[in-house]
C-alpha cells in the first residue's frame, strides 16, 4: 500500500511541479518593451467617422506635447493585452500553407520609440509611409518591421532585411525594412505551439482611424502615475465626445493577463503540498501498524542485544527499499502521464530533472515519516519478549 501511494505521489508531483514551473516562467517572459514606464489608454469615440482622422492626430500631438511624455502612438493592440490581430506569414504568393503565424501591431514612426524597442537592423518607418487605416479597408504597406525571431524563421541564413514576405490577408508583397530584438505577441496562452510563436510579431505602418483604439504612451522614468493623470486630463480637455474605457500601466496589464497562470500554479502547489502531507501520514500510519504487529519480535531482538539505533536502522532500511521501488515505478508512471498530456493538451515533454527531483523528494519524505514510528519501536523494552512468551 505504501509503495502504491508513493508511486502515485511521485507521478503527480513531477507533473504538477513541471506545469507550475512552466506557468510561472511564462508569466515572467519579457515583452521586449519598456514596461515600467508605459501605459495604455483605451479610447472610444462617439463622433461621426469622418471626423476621426483629425481627432486622432490632434490627440497624438497633444499627448506628445506633455512634458512628462516621452512619446505616444495609436494602435490596434499592445503586448499583454490578450487581444489583437494575427495573420499567416508566407514567403511566396498563394502559398498553400503559411510558413508561420505572427501578430500584427499597427503603429506609426513613433511606435519603436514609445515601446522602447531595440532596432538591431534596418530602419524605422518614415512619416510618409504611414497609412491611415479605416475600419473598412487597409492598403498594402510598402514595408514592415519584424522581430529577430520571426526574421530568423523566415530566412534562417540571416539575410532577412530587405527581403519580401506575404501576409495571408494581403495579395501584394511587402518588404522587411527593419528588425527589432524582441516584441512579444499580445496573447499569453500556453502550450508548445503557442511558445513557438511567442515572439513572432510584425509592426505594420498603419495609424488606426477607428471608433475604438488604443493610445500607447511612454512616460519619463519615475513619472508614470503623474503622466497617466495628465494624459487623461489632456484628452478630456480636447474633447468630451469620447469614452476613456481604461488607463492601464503595462505592468498591471501583465498581472491581469497572467492571473490565470499564477492562480493555476498556486493551485497545483497546494495540491502537491496536500498530497505530500497525505502520503506522509499514510507512511506514519502503516509503519506504526507494523511496529504494533512486531512488538514481540522487537522485544526479542532487544533481549538478544539489539541496540535502539539498530532497531531504527532496520525500519529505516526497510522503508528505504520500499520507497526506492516506489520511486522507480512512480518515475515511469510520471513519464507515462506526461506523454498522455502531451498528446491531449499540447504540453511539453517532462525533463528528466523533474522526475529525479520528485523521486528524491518522496524518498526523503518516506525516511522522515518513518522516523517517529522507528523511534517508538526502538523504545520497546526487552521485557516485552518475556511477557509475550
Amino acid at each position: 500500500m505504501i509503495a502504491v501511494q508513493m508511486a502515485v505521489t511521485v507521478a503527480i508531483l513531477c507533473n504538477c511541479l513541471f506545469i507550475s514551473q512552466q506557468r510561472l516562467v511564462r508569466s515572467h517572459s519579457p515583452s521586449g518593451t519598456d514596461e515600467p514606464n508605459i501605459f495604455v489608454i483605451a479610447n472610444q469615440w462617439v463622433v461621426e467617422p469622418g471626423d476621426l482622422p483629425s481627432r486622432v492626430t490632434e490627440d497624438l500631438v497633444a499627448l506628445r506635447s506633455l512634458t512628462e511624455v516621452v512619446d505616444a502612438y495609436a494602435t490596434n493592440s499592445y503586448p499583454l493585452s490578450n487581444s489583437g490581430t494575427n495573420d499567416g506569414i508566407s514567403l511566396q504568393p498563394n502559398q498553400k500553407h503559411s510558413t508561420t503565424t505572427a501578430a500584427l501591431y499597427y503603429g506609426d514612426e513613433h511606435a519603436l520609440h514609445t515601446l522602447g524597442l531595440t532596432l538591431v537592423a534596418g530602419r524605422n518607418f518614415n512619416a510618409d509611409e504611414i497609412i491611415d487605416q479605416g475600419e473598412n479597408g487597409q492598403p498594402q504597406p510598402a514595408g514592415v518591421i519584424v522581430t529577430r525571431t520571426l526574421a530568423d524563421k523566415l530566412y534562417p541564413r540571416g539575410n532577412a532585411l530587405g527581403r519580401t514576405l506575404f501576409m495571408t490577408s494581403e495579395s501584394a508583397t511587402t518588404r522587411i525594412v527593419g528588425i527589432v530584438e524582441r516584441l512579444q505577441i499580445p496573447w499569453v496562452g500556453g502550450g508548445p505551439s503557442f511558445d513557438a510563436i511567442l515572439d513572432n510579431s510584425v509592426l505594420v505602418p498603419y495609424r488606426p482611424i477607428w471608433q475604438s483604439s488604443y493610445y500607447v504612451v511612454r512616460a519619463r522614468s519615475g513619472q508614470l502615475p503623474a503622466t497617466m493623470k495628465a494624459a487623461q486630463k489632456q484628452l478630456t480637455d480636447i474633447s468630451r465626445e469620447r469614452v476613456i474605457e481604461k488607463v492601464q500601466p503595462l505592468l498591471d496589464a501583465r498581472i491581469e493577463a497572467h492571473r490565470n497562470n499564477r492562480g493555476f500554479a498556486v493551485f497545483l502547489s497546494v495540491v502537491c503540498a496536500v498530497l505530500l502531507v497525505v502520503t506522509a501520514f499514510g507512511i506514519v500510519g502503516l509503519t506504526s501498524y507494523w511496529v504494533a504487529q512486531r512488538r514481540r519480535q522487537i522485544g526479542i531482538r532487544r533481549a538478544l542485544g539489539a541496540t535502539r539505533s539498530g532497531i531504527v536502522r532496520y525500519f529505516q532500511t526497510e522503508n528505504l527499499l520500499i520507497a526506492a521501488a516506489a520511486a522507480a515505478t512512480g518515475a515511469a508512471l510520471a513519464n507515462a502521464l506526461n506523454l498522455l498530456m502531451v498528446g491531449s493538451f499540447e504540453m511539453a515533454r517532462l525533463p528528466i530533472g523533474y522526475t529525479v527531483a520528485g523521486a528524491v523528494a518522496v524518498l526523503l519524505l518516506g525516511q522522515l515519516a518513518t522516523l517517529w514510528p522507528a523511534l517508538r519501536a526502538a523504545s520497546i523494552p526487552p521485557a516485552i519478549a518475556a511477557r509475550g512468551a
